[in-house]
Formats: C-alpha cells, structure tokens, sequence
C-alpha cells in the first residue's frame, strides 16, 4: 500500500511581540495547510513571540503571552484534524528554553527544547535562552492554568522525543541544529524516523541560500527521509531581514521551495504530498545505513494513537500524484540586493507609522543604490497590487494617508514613488553641474519628489559665526587655497553636518508641505560597508539617518548591482537607464573646491581603493586576521607589490580603521547583507578606543619584512 502523506510548511513575516498579529498569522497559515489537505503543519522558529524579542525573552510576561496564544490556537479549533508544530520560549523548572511545541487536536504532546543554540554572528540565544542537555531523558512540564482551563491537560512531555502516529514517524529540530557538526537529524534518521521538520528563524545575507539548501538537501541525501523547512520572512524589528525560502525535500531533491523575498502575502503555505515508501527504498538499498542503525542507541517515542498523517487508499489517494522533484531557485547576488533590502524597508515603512521616505541624493554611486532599491520596492509592491493583495493595497493607502474609505490603486511604480518617496539634492559651491544632473534625471526615472537646493548660505553662516567668536583672521580655508589639513576637514564636515541637519527638518515637513497625512518622513542613510570600515564618513552627517539599506553591502556589489539596475525590465533589470552615467564617475564627495588641477575623489582620500577595502574587511572579519595575519595573507595575495609596500597599506588601514572605530557606535541601523560588516551594535564587538600605533604588532609586520626580502624563494619579488 501507498503511503502518501500531505504536508506543510510555511513562510510568516512576524513581528516582534506583536501577540495579536502573530497569532493571526499562525492561524492563517494552519488554515490554508488544513485546506490543502495537509495533516502536518511546521511553522518558524520563536513564532509565537517574533524571533527578534531579544531582552525581552528576560520578561516573565513574554512566556505568560505565549501561551495565552497557544490556548487561542487550541481554542479556536484551528488544530482539530491536525499535528501543528509552533515555535514558542518556555520556562520550564525557572530555566528558559527555546522551544518547538507540537499539538494534536487539543493534546499538547510535546514540548521539545533546542539543543544547540546560535551564538556566533548577529546571534545571541545563550542571553536569553539554555540549550537542552539532558537528551535521554524525557520529564514532565506542568502546563499553566490557561491551558488546563481550556484542555483539561495538567501536564505534558518535555525534552527530546520521536512521535509515533499510526503510519510513520516524525521528530524536529530547530534553526541552528541543521547548520551544527552534529546534527540531530544524523541520529533521528539512523532511529527510522521519515519525517523531519525545521523551524528556523534565518536570516538573509548575500550568497548564502546555496549553503541552506545544500544543507537541507544533504540531511536527506545520505540516509533519506522527508525534510520540511520553515522559516520566517520580513523585517521583524531589527536588523536583520529573514529570508523565507520555505521548501519540502525527499531523499535529497527539493520537491517544493517558497519565496525567498515577498511583499504579497504575509502568509505563504508550501504543501507537499510525499510517498514515505520511496524513503523505505532508499534506506534499503543503503546497506552502511543498517548497519549504523542497528548500532544506534533509541531515542524516546511518543505514540499518538489513532492519528494518522497519510491518506486512506480511496479513489482521491489513488488520483493523487506526489510532489516530484523541482529545479532549486537561487536569485543572482545582485537580485538579492534589488529584493532584500526592498523588501525590508516596506516592512520597517508600513510598522513604523512613517508617511514615507527622504533621501539627500548626491548623484553618486551609494545614494543612487539606496534610490534604486526604493524604486524597487514600488515595483514590487504595484507587482503585488495588480496580482490581486488586498493587504498591500492596504497599507500602500495607509502610508500614503489616504482615508479609510479611499478607492486608490497606485497606477505605476513611478507614480507610487511620487508619493512615498522624497528626494534632494543638498548642493553647495563644491557641487559639480555633472552630480546635480544626475541626481535629478534619477529622481525623475524612479518618480521620486525631488528637489535641489543650495546650502551654501547655510555654510557661509557657519563660517561667519566662527569669524564673530575668533576673528577675522581665523576664517578657514580649504587646502587648495592655502589651508591646513584642520582647517580642509573641518570644512567639509561642515558641509556634510548641516546636510543631515536639514535632511531631518525636510523630512518633519514636507508631509506638512504636501498636504499629507501621517507621521514624518523616514531619513535613509547611502554609507556602504567599506566606508563603515575605513571611517570613510564623517560623523553626524548624511550617514546618520534612520535605516540605511545599504550599510551591509559592498561598493564592488554595489557598482555591479548599479549596473544591473540600469538594465531595461525586459531584461530583468531595474530600467534606470540614467544608472550608467552612475556608474561611470569617479566616487567623489565632493566636499572640497573643484579647480583646474584637482577634483576630490574618494579613493584618493582614504588612501586605498575599494578593491584592497574589500579584501581588508574579508580578512579582517571572516579569516579573523590581526595586521600581523593580515600581512602575511596579503602578501602572498598581492605578488605584484613588495612586501614593504603590503606591510605599508596593511598599517594604513589598521591605523585608520583603529582612528575612526568610534564612528561604528552611531552607525545607523542598516541591513544586514554581508559577513564582513563592522557594525557594533551586536555583530561586530570591539573597542571603540584603540592605541592606533599597533607598536607590538607592526614590529612584527617589519621584522618579517626584513626576514623575508633576504630569503632566496622570494629573490624574484618586486622589492
């Protein structure tokens, strides 16, 4: 006999401690699997609560509300007919856990704890939570009075356990259990266990769904099974945008894969009917498997008697063709940074009350990016209008201030952007004609409000303020015209402090000026990652912002990710085809006087190029390199240099990444997309106060420079 199982797993944009929402969320998504026919449903990690609660996993309050939500969702009868695996923090013996909560009908049958927790990178559960350690043995939690009311249930399982219902069996793991050495799927599988779920809380950065795929694939290829992963999708209050990417694998191919970036649904269902007798076949023809499994120590099973999750042999089953394999989807890193981003500043727009955005313009490459990718978001979301959201309509009409009653369709891109999307060109003398042309024509491409203005009143006021309280004789000057290097960076940080000054009063006004209603505008930042490491930036100033979209990416991603916007739709690019004379002008400030013999430009300032910041942020970063690593890594990188000249531009960088650390503590909020950010908030820890001659480590760097120009291998170096 068949045995074909109907699953599901979902997709959900959470919102941290919106208990309301979640739960409606939650119950959209049992509802849509119940109707599809699915007998299993797996849901997101911490979906209960949002993932990104943080400290406030340390308030007793949080736990209460959890399961007031699973006393809703039991409640409701949403679970009646059904195994639904939810994600939820639990106090369990004044010890909390991060936990998989599994219901059948209105049984809470297991309370299933995370053993390994994600503490590396932007995570840190051990703050809040404590991994399961005791594996082999099985208590009992007493279950809260809002759940005894309504179920009669005092007490129920706790730990790790298998399930057994009458035709298979299943167990669960969560998030950062697929990604340890030891994974627990290893020892399930080796237990028979055919079904497999994942309830994650991952978060996107650029180039990294391959390596979550070819793990999800891998926990099924070697020993077989079904493999459902669940994940949750959007911004949900912080940094970091969760990708989604919800997928059913069997015996290492992918049969069904969600959406990796959506506005269209906060909801999305990915069922699968699976044949559980192709993973018996699989395991037997596997004969190393028998083996191991005949070896492998039991893990405790809990039977649901009576409960079946694949169908009865009727004429339905019969019909009933399962899910076959599927082609992976993986976006091209610059998709990635037209979609994530996009997707995560709707998110943070639409919950955060604000009328839309303001951005200063420049007219160069990282300003020109972040425009681009709002212009991508009203793509996205007139996309989601005309297939028929009603929930992005709606919002759309709320950020826009529309009246409850309004009849409003965005007509285009373009013309949603000229409502929600406020541009300017912040000028000064130093200005040039080229910059000001760009930043209008790129406006005008998006559909942006723009406006260019003139700040050089502003500065003269500044500077004559400075003259009153000094003197005349003091007025500085810029370093073409015979001041000093104080005197030339005090005045272009000027320039730069009253650009993010008038940003933040323009962004309180213009819904004021335009008749809107709603809250201020939000200001977006265009710092890129490289300049957040160099200190490239001054501080307070047009980087300083409320969210910045591009703060995670590189300027070498973002040069090709401009070029790939200015490509026209049809060839799936973005259509702002003024993004190419973008792309071919030299990064400049533009802070400084542009004369016959000198042209600002940024490389130029930092003393290093975009390329070479590249390969300092990686190695400083992912390779955990310190200047002395560093050297000998570039050193054998860069053969075309001699040595002293790497053991120069590795002390530059250290000496100005250790000057400017102190930037990273006011660095606006940006989108998480690359594993080299140096943000401070939580992902990036280090002093903000270093002694920046790095005496003990640079003699170091000289000493092997002296060692190596003499030793015989390296005779035909440059030196």
């Amino acid at each position: 006999m068949t045995r074909l199982a109907t699953i599901a797993t979902c997709n959900l944009n959470q919102w941290a401690m919106d208990f309301q929402g979640n739960l409606k969320r939650i119950q959209q998504s049992i509802v849509e699997a119940k109707e599809k026919g699915a007998r299993y449903r797996v849901g997101p990690e911490l979906e209960i609560t949002g993932y990104s609660c943080e400290d406030h996993f340390l308030e007793p309050d949080t736990f209460q509300h959890s399961w007031e939500v699973v006393a809703e969702l039991i409640a409701s009868g949403v679970t009646e007919g059904m195994l639904v695996d939810v994600g939820l923090p639990i106090l369990h013996r004044s010890v909390s856990y991060n936990c998989r909560c599994l219901i059948c009908d209105r049984h809470i049958v297991l309370l299933r704890p995370k053993l390994f927790l994600a503490d590396d990178g932007n995570y840190r559960e051990s703050r809040w939570f404590r991994a399961w350690k005791r594996r082999s043995v099985l208590e009992q939690y007493k279950l809260p009075e809002v759940i005894v009311n309504i179920t009669g249930q005092t007490t129920c399982p706790f730990g790790e356990a298998v399930i057994e219902v009458e035709d298979t069996s299943l167990a669960v793991e969560t998030c950062e259990e697929l990604f340890t050495v030891d994974s627990p799927h290893i020892k399930y599988v080796l237990n028979g266990v055919e079904i497999l779920a994942n309830g994650s809380g991952s978060h996107h950065h650029l180039r990294k769904l391959d390596q979550r795929l070819s793990l999800i694939r891998g926990a099924t290829s070697k020993g077989g099974g079904v493999y459902l992963y669940s994940n949750q999708l959007g911004c949900d209050g912080g940094r970091l945008y969760f990708d989604g990417c919800a997928c059913i694998c069997v015996n290492g191919e992918l049969v069904a894969q969600g959406s990796q970036f959506s506005l269209e649904t906060e909801v999305e269902v990915i069922v699968g009917v699976v044949d559980l007798d192709e993973v018996t076949s699989h395991r037997v023809a596997l004969a190393s498997l028998g083996v191991q499994a005949a070896e492998m120590e039991d893990i405790t099973r809990i039977t649901l008697a009576g409960f079946y999750l694949c169908s009865s042999l009727d004429n339905s089953v019969v019909n009933t063709v399962p899910s076959q394999p599927i082609q992976v989807r993986i976006h091209h890193p610059m998709e990635e940074i037209a979609l994530g981003p996009a997707c995560w500043l709707w998110d943070y727009l639409r919950r955060s009350g604000a009328s839309g955005f303001f951005l200063p313009l420049s007219g160069g490459a990282d300003s020109s990016s972040t425009a681009a990718i709002v212009g991508s978001m009203c793509q996205l979301l007139c996309r989601a209008v005309q297939k028929g959201s009603i929930s992005v309509l709606e919002d759309i009409r709320r950020v826009c201030g529309e009246p409850h009653d309004s009849k409003y369709v965005p007509t285009d891109a373009r013309e949603l952007a000229s409502r929600i999307f406020h541009t300017c060109f912040m000028g000064t003398k130093n200005s040039s004609k080229d910059t000001r042309e760009r930043s209008k024509v790129l406006a005008k491409d998006i559909g942006a409000y723009h406006l260019d203005i003139h700040l050089d009143i502003v500065v003269d006021a500044m500077v004559k303020l400075f003259c009153l309280v000094f003197g005349e004789d003091k007025e500085p000057r810029f370093k073409v015209y015979g001041g000093s290097e104080t005197e030339n960076l005090a005045l272009q940080n000027i320039q730069a402090r009253i650009r993010m000054v008038i940003a933040y009063f323009f962004a309180q006004m213009l819904p004021f000026i335009r008749g809107r209603k709603g809250g201020a505008l939000l200001v977006l930042g265009s710092a890129n990652v490289d300049e957040g490491l160099r200190g490239y930036l001054t501080k307070y100033d047009c980087s300083s912002a409320d969210i910045n979209p591009i703060g995670g990416i590189s300027k070498v991603d973002l040069k090709a990710f401009l070029s790939f916007a200015a490509k026209p739709l049809e060839e799936n690019g973005l259509g702002y085809a003024s993004l190419k004379s973008v792309t071919e002008a030299p990064p400049t400030a533009e802070l400084e006087p542009i004369t016959a013999s000198y042209t600002q430009t940024d490389e130029a300032d930092m003393g290093m190029t975009y390329e070479e910041l590249t390969w300092y942020g990686r190695l400083r970063k992912l390779s955990r390199c310190g200047p002395v690593s560093m050297f000998c890594k570039l050193s054998k990188v860069w053969k075309h240099l001699s040595y002293t000249q790497v053991a120069d531009k590795v002390k530059f960088f250290f000496r100005m990444y250790s000057i400017n650390r102190h930037k990273m503590t006011t660095l606006t909020p940006s989108y998480h997309a690359e594993n080299y950010s140096p943000e401070d908030n939580r992902y990036d820890l280090r002093p903000f106060l270093y002694n920046i001659r790095w005496q003990w480590q640079f003699s170091k760097i000289d000493q092997l420079v002296q060692k190596w120009q003499f030793t015989q291998s390296n005779t035909n170096r440059k030196e």
